[in-house]
């Protein structure tokens, strides 16, 4: 999607419109991409010399708002609207995505299926993508040393980036790129490292806090049936 602040000049909301049950999101993902490319490739075969729209002088020292200059699929911010999320409002999100047990508002495991693939999860991919995460959450010995280590007067968010800055140690695109992956591939190890820094977020958020607020006390353990947002 070309995204600007009012519209977006062309929309590819979702990779097809085939549905795959499939729980595992890396196969339905490997699916999924080869034919989004190739719409892509087409896309820009016939309109890669079309001029979008003319730029000012005023709309650059404006802060480039109403600028289009972004291709973007996984969502568009309308100062009407509101945001939408591969084409769904927020309203649409809250009613058709999967929610946990006894819950009003869906999980964040139903919203990121929804960015990768553009489909409306069911509750068994939800429940893959909490089991996965949880799997992924423990953190290196190295990066809980360092947030044990740092002052009590250094800001939670300076903390916390320094923490995902600090995983890049266990980065599987960086290792992969270093090998000299095919650009092809490059998708496959940007997904493992998606996954494995937002499984170690709240585990990250947990021994920040709990440094700074609870004395320094035990984060505890993941519960491999709870959901994503249980641990924030």
């Amino acid at each position: 999607m070309f995204q600007t602040a009012v519209t977006p000049v062309c929309s590819f909301v979702n990779f097809s419109t085939q549905v795959d049950h499939s729980t595992n999101l890396k196969e339905v993902l490997a699916k999924k991409i080869p034919a989004h490319n190739a719409k892509v490739k087409e896309f820009r075969s016939q309109h890669g010399s079309t001029v979008i729209q003319s730029i000012t002088v005023d709309m650059v020292y404006g802060g480039m708002r109403t600028m289009k200059g972004m291709v973007t699929e996984t969502s568009v911010l309308d100062p009407e609207e509101g945001i939408r999320f591969r084409g769904y409002s927020i309203p649409e999100c809250q009613k058709l995505l999967p929610k946990a047990a006894g819950g009003e508002e869906p999980i964040p495991e139903g919203i990121w299926w929804l960015l990768c693939t553009g489909d409306i999860p069911n509750e068994k991919q939800t429940s893959a993508i909490t089991k996965e995460w949880n799997a992924r959450a423990d953190l290196p010995a190295h990066v809980a040393r360092m947030l044990d280590n740092f002052p009590d007067n250094l800001h939670p968010m300076a903390q916390f980036v320094a923490a995902i800055a600090a995983l890049n140690n266990e980065s599987k695109f960086a290792a992969a790129y270093a090998r000299g992956v095919p650009k092809s591939s490059y998708w496959e190890y940007a997904y493992e490292d998606s996954m494995d820094l937002l499984a170690k977020l709240p585990t990250v958020a947990a021994i920040i806090y709990r440094n700074l607020y609870r004395d320094g006390s035990a984060v505890g353990v993941i519960d491999p049936k709870k959901d994503w947002y249980v641990f924030f």
